[in-house]
């Protein structure tokens, strides 16, 4: 058995020495231990060094927040715009549904006068005023009586045979006069600073239009009769236009729309208003954040510094805005003299008030985050009512009445083009859209502030010792 041995303890001891052989496993060898990830997948990722796409968790799992705020965010835009923005679109959609009210009035009661009066009542489906014909015994005072009820806004259009009309075409036609002038025998009457697209779109061109073929018709009854007349051709040759043209028509702008910076005020400032309205909100609610005085202070406090924040940044910023148009010339002074300054900086102070609060009581109830969403909801619903006349859109305009822009534009027409004066009303639904606001905006920042110390207290309950 010795002798089977090969290698003897001191071969083994001098080959462990020098270690010119490595021995034999003569110990089974442990299994592999299971794979752990590696710790660069599961510790937190470093900053600014990763992609998009990167396989990290945290960045996984950002990226997982990312999409769903943004998606989500997306889906709320599209919803706003077929519903929110739907009520602008709506708004020119086969505007005029509803016709304008107009009146005929026959200060002649000779054949023009039957003729216009006759021509303009005719049903006709494509005319966007709706005439009715009153007696000028209604109007002891003539045509200018007329012009004032148009002026204090009684009618949008008005068409007058004027006095002796038909007594001048007779005359014309017997003894021919190179200097007759048909256009004196009807006058339309309306005002384009009421509404300015409302007077170039509908009732110009539809009383426009409606004149001019009552006087084409006209003439072409007229000539037939005048065939055996002995004055027929010293009429064509003296005046000729009593024959083409025997009755015509003025136009008579009562507030012509001679400013365009107007426009600026009237329609596109507007939105500017409410642009600088959410910036002065966004600037304040940035302060208090910045400051910390949101969770420093009690709800009085609180409340009180919001309002005056408010109140006293809309009285500033309203002041540059309306210099500003006075800067670049706008004329101020046609209905209230040198005082027109003043109800134009009280109007676009009121206007910032009752646009800018009603966001700054939505701020507290739907945060930073989804006040955008209700910006663009005020916009529109703004927006809508000030292109046409309420009366032509559908019903569901009818909000608009009681709408901000809708009453600082026209506070807006009267101070610039002297329309009618309904300046005390309009205020008076500023205001109370005011009061709105500030009712609202208590309301929810005592909810926010109750919600807040609420949630204060229990994580400082939580923090504190338990008793053993």
């Amino acid at each position: 058995m010795a002798s089977e041995n090969k290698y003897s303890d001191d071969d083994f001891r001098d080959q462990s020495v020098h270690g010119d052989h490595k021995p034999t496993n003569l110990v089974p060898t442990e299994p592999p231990s299971p794979r752990v990830p590696s710790a660069a997948s599961t510790c937190s990722p470093k900053l600014y060094q990763h992609s998009f796409l990167s396989s990290y968790d945290a960045i996984a799992t950002a990226r997982k927040v990312y999409l769903r705020v943004l998606c989500g965010g997306v889906f709320a835009t599209i919803i706003v715009i077929f519903t929110v923005f739907a009520l602008l679109w709506g708004a020119f959609f086969r505007t005029p549904v509803n016709s304008l009210p107009g009146w005929v009035i026959d200060f002649d009661g000779g054949m023009v006068g039957k003729a216009v009066v006759s021509g303009l009542t005719t049903t006709n489906p494509s005319s966007k005023v709706s005439w009715t014909v009153l007696s000028a015994d209604q109007f002891p005072n003539g045509v200018s009586q007329v012009a004032s009820d148009v002026s204090e806004h009684k009618a949008w259009i008005t068409v007058t045979v004027n006095p002796g009309a038909s007594d001048r075409l007779l005359s014309a036609l017997a003894s021919p006069d190179a200097d007759y002038d048909g256009s004196e025998a009807v006058s339309i009457f309306a005002s384009e600073a009421r509404n300015e697209n409302a007077f170039r779109v509908i009732l110009g061109p539809s009383a426009e239009t409606a004149l001019s073929m009552i006087s084409a018709q006209f003439a072409r009854h007229l000539i037939p009769t005048l065939t055996n007349s002995s004055t027929l051709v010293e009429l064509m040759t003296v005046s000729p236009q009593t024959l083409t043209t025997p009755i015509s028509y003025r136009t008579i702008n009562l507030h012509p729309f001679n400013q365009p910076l107007a426009t600026v005020v009237i329609f596109t400032g507007l939105i500017f208003v409410l642009i600088l309205s959410f910036f002065i909100v966004m600037i304040a609610n940035g302060a208090r954040e910045a400051s910390d005085l949101r969770r420093l202070l009690n709800f009085r406090s609180l409340i009180v510094l919001r309002f005056l924040s408010a109140f006293g940044a809309y009285f500033i910023v309203s002041l540059f805005y309306s210099l500003l148009s006075i800067a670049f010339q706008l004329d101020v002074t046609h209905k209230f003299g040198r005082s027109g300054f003043l109800v134009f900086w009280m109007m676009n102070y009121c206007g910032m008030l009752a646009l800018g609060l009603a966001i700054e009581s939505m701020l507290t109830l739907l945060t930073p985050t989804f006040v955008p969403f209700f910006l663009l909801t005020w916009v529109m619903v703004n927006v809508s009512v000030c292109v046409f006349p309420i009366e032509v859109l559908p019903r569901v305009y009818r909000y608009g009445y009681a709408a901000p822009f809708y009453n600082i534009s026209k506070i807006a027409r009267t101070v610039v083009f002297g329309v009618k004066n309904q300046v005390g009303f309009n205020f008076s639904i500023l205001i109370i859209w005011t009061l709105i606001s500030c009712a609202t905006l208590t309301i929810f920042q005592y909810w926010a502030h109750r919600r807040e110390v609420a949630a204060a207290q229990q994580t400082e309950s939580e923090k504190s010792p338990v008793d053993g």
